[in-house]
């Protein structure tokens, strides 16, 4: 049944969903683009503005965006500063043209057909970033998707002049009009891809790491944790925390990115852990490691850790800390406060008996 709300109107699916339909992807949420219309227009048919700087709008049944076709036109330094024009006689062609990379400058019409002027179904083929034009040299946040791009994609390789343009970018400082936001959002993206250590070496190639991420140190071996950490199905904040475990610097560098506290928080307890292991043969050691990394209050964060570790320290046996984890808290302190109450000085001493005792 025809939809009313899009009945006649000049709509086609853009970017990453024709991208990933080629790939064979599973297919994900579908952006359009709509010519010739007004934002008047898209209203009088049901759709619900929610752009800020240019007009998007969700289809009244379906929630998918609408945007209408645009282009844009440098104002300023840094990714933000642009102004643009979405007039209705803006054609697909050069909304395509404002893209970053010619894989994500592809449309289908709504009965399916290609809609490719840039030819990103060969580079699609090849298995190459391209940039589209000069304009990405407009907009640093490209830099940054295309490492993550780049770590998604692991197979993919950077066309040379794709690379040297990011260099000329990083060299006249538009990567330093990047804010902490912006850069989180894509390092956390490409830190959850297949390959990360891809994002690292696109930045580090570019010029752009020692900018946005001076802190981190290692990067090599950086790279090679996180995609063991990839490999083995971590969550964001072990990721993160074995991204920077080598860095004396990584409090700093979570206050430059602004990351969330349990990112920062395992990014400062792994290293503690790590320095514990080597003496948790001994039930004294076991417990130092269970207090300095709060294991007792949370035992789920210290079991992320755990196989955080056990990235770098294949040896360690998650199900025995688990064990000495409940075991530990277990120990009715109460109990042990009460059987004390007429000497207070004894509780401390005799709760940490208890618990050694539950590990030896």
């Amino acid at each position: 049944m025809d939809d009313p709300a899009v009945q006649g109107l000049q709509a086609y699916v853009v970017g990453g969903a024709v991208r990933d339909e080629l790939l064979g992807l599973p297919a994900g949420d579908r952006d359009w683009v709509v010519v010739g219309a007004t934002p008047e227009e898209m209203s009088r048919r049901g759709f619900v503005p929610v752009g800020g700087d240019f007009p998007v709008f969700l289809h009244p049944r379906t929630k998918e965006e609408y945007a209408l076709a645009r282009t844009e036109r440098k104002s300023g330094r840094g990714y933000q500063g642009f102004t643009f024009y979405t007039g209705a006689d803006v054609t697909l062609e050069q909304d395509l043209l404002r893209r970053d990379l010619t894989v994500n400058a592809m449309a289908r019409t709504a009965d399916g057909q290609l809609v490719d002027p840039l030819n990103g179904s060969a580079d699609l083929r090849d298995r190459v970033f391209r940039h589209v034009g000069q304009a990405f040299a407009e907009d640093p946040v490209r830099i940054l998707r295309l490492a993550r791009f780049a770590a998604r994609f692991g197979d993919f390789s950077v066309a040379d002049e794709t690379m040297a343009l990011c260099r000329r970018m990083v060299q006249a400082g538009e990567a330093d009009a990047l804010v902490a936001e912006r850069v989180w959002k894509e390092v956390a993206r490409g830190l959850m891809a297949g390959k990360p250590s891809r994002m690292l070496e696109v930045l580090a190639r570019s010029g752009a790491l020692p900018r946005v991420m001076p802190e981190l140190a290692e990067v090599e071996q950086a790279g090679a944790d996180v995609d063991r950490a990839a490999d083995a199905g971590l969550e964001l904040p072990g990721r993160y925390a074995l991204l920077c475990r080598l860095s004396p610097e990584r409090e700093a560098l979570a206050r430059r990115l602004r990351v969330p506290t349990e990112c920062a928080d395992q990014a400062k307890l792994l290293p503690e852990m790590l320095r514990g292991l080597p003496d948790a043969g001994q039930p004294e050691g076991r417990l130092a490691v269970l207090e300095r990394c709060d294991a007792l209050r949370k035992p789920d964060r210290f079991m992320a850790l755990l196989r955080a570790a056990a990235v770098v320290e294949p040896t360690v046996d998650i199900d025995a800390w688990r064990g000495w984890t409940d075991a530990v808290r277990g120990v009715d302190a109460g109990a042990i406060a009460k059987a004390c109450a007429g000497d207070p000085a004894r509780i401390k001493p005799a709760l940490r008996e208890a618990r050694l005792g539950v590990l030896g």
